[in-house]
């Protein structure tokens, strides 16, 4: 296998920048009158525990790394997380049903193996995590209807205390008070229907806000409905240097699983389950009889507090979540009872040129989970083959510096310490096993800005990861028709651990109101002991081990958005790009020189809407350009196919209160695999392939207060 390359994927990139200079003098030339939408907010709309846009795009500036920074309440359509997350370098999102259930996320592939897809990147709301102390988490509890704002911190860019992961962290930032005052409802194809109602307050000191969704899907596949209510409200006071808030969460989540089909099946029925034929694989793995599915329920109440001002500041926050989550397989259920209970303190300031920021995180996961066999005749519930108490504990502290030494140069130095405990008391004849990991992460990078809208970074960084009860506990019932052959193992596995290299930067192409926007990062990151988890002939998770082999992470990031003029002098044209180089190979072992299946190579999304008074319509696409390995051995014939999807967007605001949209997917029908289960081997016949939506149409009205 030839050496990889940046190059030929660089080509694109400056394509489309030296497009954009064409585009900007056209721009300047126009001298049109029509801008980009500007939101104005008062001083006192930002504060330290809730920043703005504008605040937070100046914190992330003083990472030396990737970030994102993502403004939901702009999208016409907000009901799924790839609604938010589309149209960002470095992050993919891969469908897994199709409807509101649990899409695959991926940040430089981190936690890309893991089936369910539970791990890899912190998830925070508010600051505060959002995952089990054992790193898993539930992404189906996301609702970003309710955010303000999404920050993303890539890789070992991550801020919090708590983040160690290669994939970083992503904080979901609440509205507040009446920023997010609406009324709405939505429907679509395959049975979709969606409402919401927020209202706020807001005075001199207080402010508190209430948001209630529930959304619908009876979904494109047989035995694919889907359906999450989430109540979210928080409150605020602040004044005189002290800031404190509440936050309030209840989400109720389930939604069926039409789980994975053969390859021929895929294209000549994508709506299909096994049990739609009466085929021997059909009888050993029929979708209606053993009905897999999850239900899980959330409830989490946070607190945060912070005093102080630039010169020196502390933050508090504690939180408290359980958990009730059923997840059931076509062969195993695995019902989880848990309580989480978390702690963070920061101390920051400012001497000179040095900011300093030292910090503490804690937290605590109890679940109880047990495994019960599936009768292939009903889907009821057999014998119980595993049952645990586990016990998560991760202790972490973090001390950071940033230096600025130069007018335009500025240096960051940072190390987290944490050790991370897995505890895992078998009973009623289950095994036992105790692991705990102690592990340092150090970092540093420099940014260079030569001009006011532009900055460069280069970082070198350490990540460690430590499996959750998913890796470490596998479940599996190998033969389908004996329920009998359920067994549980418990896995002793190393901490995945990586170096990662990265340079980059991002700013504005030039001057004037048509000056685009970019960003890239480019990255390497060598990582050891990657944890894979794998599936078995039939689709279901066959247990996770730590490759003995290095592996390799590189990839380009890459994003370019702004407004050109139209010809006409009427109007203006917003575009954005983002597109993701993911090379990730095997550097020795077993699979030496193969691609390490889960993460498409090359994964482009792009839009341009016209706007005109009130009026915004354009196509979108989104480019899947290469061919997917769905195993690690690379078999020929088994791959996920690339392919393009187009759509189309159309959104009115009538006034300030009235607006609405109509939006179509896919809408050229085509048939493909929108995701899969991972295999070290696998064949064509197996059933591996999740197939995408077909064509299909969304319409939304909402009403602001």
């Amino acid at each position: 296998m030839k050496p990889s390359t940046f190059h030929p994927a660089l080509r694109p990139l400056i394509l489309a920048i030296a497009l954009n200079g064409v585009w900007l003098s056209a721009a300047d030339a126009q001298q049109t009158a029509t801008l980009a939408p500007v939101t104005v907010l008062g001083k006192d709309d930002s504060t330290p525990l809730q920043p703005d846009l504008a605040v937070e795009r100046a914190r992330l500036d003083r990472v030396p790394g990737g970030t994102n920074l993502i403004d939901p309440q702009q999208e016409p359509r907000l009901y799924t997380l790839r609604d938010a997350l589309d149209y960002q370098p470095g992050i993919i999102v891969q469908d897994f049903f199709g409807g509101i259930d649990q899409p695959r996320l991926n940040i430089r592939g981190s936690g890309i193996q893991s089936n369910p897809v539970n791990r890899g990147v912190l998830l925070l709301e508010d600051g505060l995590p959002l995952n089990e102390a054992d790193g898993s988490f539930v992404i189906g509890f996301l609702e970003p209807r309710n955010s303000a704002l999404i920050s993303v911190r890539r890789g070992a860019n991550a801020l919090s205390p708590s983040a160690s992961t290669l994939g970083g962290e992503m904080d979901f930032r609440s509205l507040t008070g009446t920023q997010g005052d609406v009324a709405s409802v939505g429907a679509g194809s395959f049975g979709y229907r969606s409402q919401q109602l927020a209202k706020g307050f807001q005075g001199e000191h207080w402010d508190g806000r209430l948001s209630l969704t529930h959304d619908k899907s009876d979904g494109y596949r047989h035995h694919s409905a889907s359906e999450r209510t989430s109540l979210q409200g928080n409150l605020g006071w602040r004044g005189n240097g002290f800031e404190n808030r509440t936050y309030l969460s209840y989400t109720d989540l389930k939604f069926d699983i039409p789980n994975v089909i053969p390859r021929d099946r895929l294209y000549s029925d994508p709506r299909s389950v096994l049990g739609d034929y009466d085929q021997p694989i059909d009888r050993a793995n029929n979708i209606y009889k053993r009905d897999p599915n999850r239900q899980a329920t959330q409830f989490r109440l946070a607190n945060r507090s912070y005093w102080g001002d630039d010169a020196l500041n502390q933050t508090v926050g504690v939180y408290w979540q359980t958990v009730d989550d059923t997840f059931t397989s076509p062969a195993v259920a695995s019902p989880t009872d848990g309580n989480t209970y978390g702690l963070q303190w920061q101390l920051a300031g400012k001497a000179g040129t040095v900011d300093y920021r030292v910090a503490l995180g804690w937290d605590r996961s109890n679940m109880d989970r047990e495994f019960y066999a599936i009768s292939p005749a009903d889907g009821r519930r057999l014998q119980r083959f595993g049952n645990y108490a586990l016990t998560a504990e991760n202790r972490s502290a973090v001390a950071a510096v940033e230096w600025q030494f130069a007018p335009q140069w500025r240096a960051v130095g940072e190390v987290k310490a944490a050790q991370a405990i897995r505890d895992a008391q078998g009973h009623g004849g289950s095994a036992s096993l105790d692991q705990d990991w102690t592990y340092a992460n150090p970092k540093l990078g420099v940014i260079w800005e030569p001009a006011p809208a532009q900055r460069w970074y280069a970082n070198v960084s350490r990540s460690s990861e430590a499996p959750t009860y998913w890796e470490i506990i596998s479940a599996d019932v190998p033969q389908p028709m004996n329920p009998a052959s359920a067994t549980a193992a418990l896995n002793k596995l190393d901490l995945q651990r990586a170096w990662t290299y990265e340079i980059g930067g991002d700013g504005r192409m030039g001057q004037g109101a048509y000056a685009p926007n970019w960003a890239i990062s480019l990255y390497r990151s060598e990582v050891s002991d990657e944890l894979m988890a794998v599936s078995n002939a039939n689709g279901t998770s066959a247990g996770t081990f730590n490759y003995r082999g290095r592996t390799r992470h590189q990839g380009i990031e890459a994003g370019l958005n702004g407004v050109l003029p139209a010809p006409n002098g009427a109007g203006a044209f917003d575009y954005r790009i983002a597109y993701t180089l993911s090379d990730f190979t095997f550097r020795g072992g077993e699979f030496d020189g193969n691609r390490i299946a889960g993460v498409p190579r090359h994964m482009v999304s792009a839009e341009v809407l016209y706007r005109v008074g009130g009026w915004k319509f354009g196509p979108n696409l989104r480019w899947l350009a290469s061919d997917t390995p769905t195993n690690h051995a690379n078999v020929a014939g088994t791959e996920q196919k690339a392919y393009a999807l187009l759509g189309f967007k159309v959104a009115y605001r009538y006034d300030a209160h009235w607006s609405g949209f109509i939006s179509g997917d896919n809408l050229t029908n085509k048939t493909y695999a929108s995701s899969y289960v991972i295999r070290n081997v696998g064949t064509a016949a197996m059933p591996t392939y999740l197939p995408g939506n077909g064509r299909s149409l969304t319409a939304g009205l909402t009403y602001k207060f």
